[in-house]
């Protein structure tokens, strides 16, 4: 058996999931005018490393709060059907060869749950495992539950939704995880094939100096 991952933001997809929800969001009147130049603000100083994944993760959430996710759910939908065109050719087909070689296949993103989902599904990718949203009485609070899917969680997250399929990574006779970032070494390093996709700057060295493929 084979299994196959994929990063979202940078890699199956080349731009960031939480503006572009961000951008259809405010468009909409769903969010103010402000909310995507807020939440840009809130990236930039997550990559200079002044706030952490939680304060991120607040910055693009914490401005649904005000709706219950009964209430945003049409809106995803309506976010996937225009996101859908965006997707990249080359990626969608990437997804479709492992899924007609039968690979187990699943979107692996440190993206909130409500972000990714629509994206999972324009691309038929069956499994997400991902950053979850703290929900109370059916609204969002902006908080994370549990860990996030990030970094060194990242590995940690894969292995408990396969330990849900009653599998490991270990038992799989190949595996790949395609990815853009340097913060996904744990799990690359975890995969039989892993390939950098757009990689940052420090990945590249990485992948270079190991003899991964870089797309």
């Amino acid at each position: 058996m084979k299994l196959a991952l994929f990063d979202l933001d940078h890699t199956l997809i080349p731009f960031d999931s939480g503006m572009a929800w961000m951008g259809f969001a405010a468009s909409r009147g769903l969010l103010p005018p402000q909310a995507e130049a807020e939440y840009l603000a809130w990236c930039q100083r997550y990559v200079a490393g002044a706030v952490d994944i939680q304060a991120l993760h607040r910055g693009l959430v914490q401005p649904l709060a005000c709706f219950t996710l009964a209430e945003l759910a049409p809106w995803l939908v309506q976010f996937e059907a225009e996101m859908a065109p965006r997707l990249p050719a080359h990626m969608r087909a990437l997804v479709e060869r492992h899924r007609a070689a039968g690979d187990l296949c699943a979107i692996v993103t440190a993206t909130t749950r409500l972000i990714a989902e629509p994206f999972a599904r324009a691309f038929g990718v069956p499994h997400l495992v991902a950053t979850e949203a703290q929900a109370v009485a059916g609204s969002l609070t902006g908080e994370i539950a549990g860990e996030p899917c990030a970094r060194q969680h990242k590995l940690a997250r894969v292995e408990q939704w396969l330990a849900g399929q009653g599998s490991c990574l270990a038992a799989f006779e190949r595996s790949w995880f395609y990815s853009d970032s340097a913060s996904d070494l744990p799990l690359l390093s975890a995969v039989s094939h892993p390939v950098a996709v757009r990689p940052d700057d420090r990945l590249r060295r990485h992948a270079e100096q190991a003899g991964w493929p870089v797309w």
